[in-house]
């Protein structure tokens, strides 16, 4: 799935996508999706593990990425998020995203997301279901 084009719109202007520092990166399967985040400031608890919060986040964002990569002129938007969280990751480390997709239908889109740190191992599994919106420029 090439995502360039979308990272271009996502790098035009600030949004949550930069502000958390998230990374979105092509791959060759049609669909499947990755994304990469390293755990700072701008994504921890005050505790210094990745927020739960940060990790729906990247979720649904990568989500949005391979929705909107295959539907060019959309607008792809996140109306269900439901995850789990198992394992803690701590300041410093880099956590990545690998979607797939489930479902592609004509106005939805369903994904499942699985979250992993540097060493492989399971952090979060995120569903996530796109709305997508034709004709949006």
């Amino acid at each position: 799935m090439n995502v360039e084009r979308i990272n271009e719109i996502i790098n035009a202007k600030p949004n949550l996508s930069t502000a958390l520092g998230m990374e979105f990166i092509s791959t060759p399967e049609d669909d499947t999706c990755m994304a990469r985040m390293k755990v700072d400031e701008r994504n921890r608890q005050p505790f210094g593990f990745l927020s739960g919060g940060a990790s729906l986040a990247l979720a649904e964002n990568v989500a949005g990425v391979g929705s909107s990569a295959l539907c060019a002129d959309c607008a792809c938007v996140g109306i269900e998020v439901s995850g789990s969280h198992v394992r803690a990751v701590s300041e410093g480390d880099t956590v990545t995203a690998y979607a797939r997709l489930q479902h592609r239908g004509n106005t939805l889109h369903v994904w499942n997301v699985d979250i992993k740190n540097t060493a492989g191992e399971l952090i979060s599994t995120v569903r996530v279901t796109n709305y997508i919106i034709k004709n949006h420029k």
